[in-house]
């Protein structure tokens, strides 16, 4: 199972000319993210193509034990973009009420992963989409996160430590 462990909440540095404020009041907690993860219909997961241009695509995904998990049939671009390079952003539909992830996935399948984890995730997908999803299924193990619902008054980051 990949775990994930608590990040370190800050301010992101952007230019003074965004407004986002120097101290901690308004600034959102990790749970607010984990929430707004879990109750997400629609994601979408860019990926870097071999020839570096970009590829975003929308998923369906679940969240399993603080890990993000989405499907790809190993045909698609984006799991192909994913087996060359395995780093991905992965962010939720709005863009007033922002969550954008970034991390390393990792792939799993029957063979390479504890089958109750699998059966979790499936049971997860099963409870949202109405439909067990099966294998290969990708995890995000996140690296940074930065979310925000007012913008510039709760623009929060995160980095998760190695």
């Amino acid at each position: 199972m990949v775990a994930a462990m608590e990040p370190v909440r800050s301010r992101p540095s952007l230019p003074a000319g965004y407004g986002v404020p120097a101290g901690e009041e308004g600034m959102l907690t990790w749970d607010d993210v984990r929430a707004r993860l879990a109750a997400a219909r629609n994601y979408w997961v860019s990926t870097v193509r071999p020839d570096g241009r970009p590829h975003a695509t929308p998923v369906w995904a679940v969240f399993v034990d603080d890990v993000l998990y989405h499907g790809g049939d190993p045909a698609t671009r984006r799991a192909r973009n994913l087996e060359a390079n395995p780093y991905a952003s992965i962010h939720l539909e709005s863009g007033d009420e922002v969550v954008i992830l970034e991390g390393r996935t990792t792939r799993h399948t029957e063979a390479d992963t504890d089958a109750e984890l699998l059966r979790r995730v499936d049971e997860a997908y099963q409870a949202k989409y109405g439909m067990p999803h099966g294998t290969p299924v990708w995890s995000l193990a996140v690296h940074r996160a930065l979310a925000w619902t007012t913008y510039p008054t709760t623009v929060t980051r995160w980095t998760f430590p190695s």
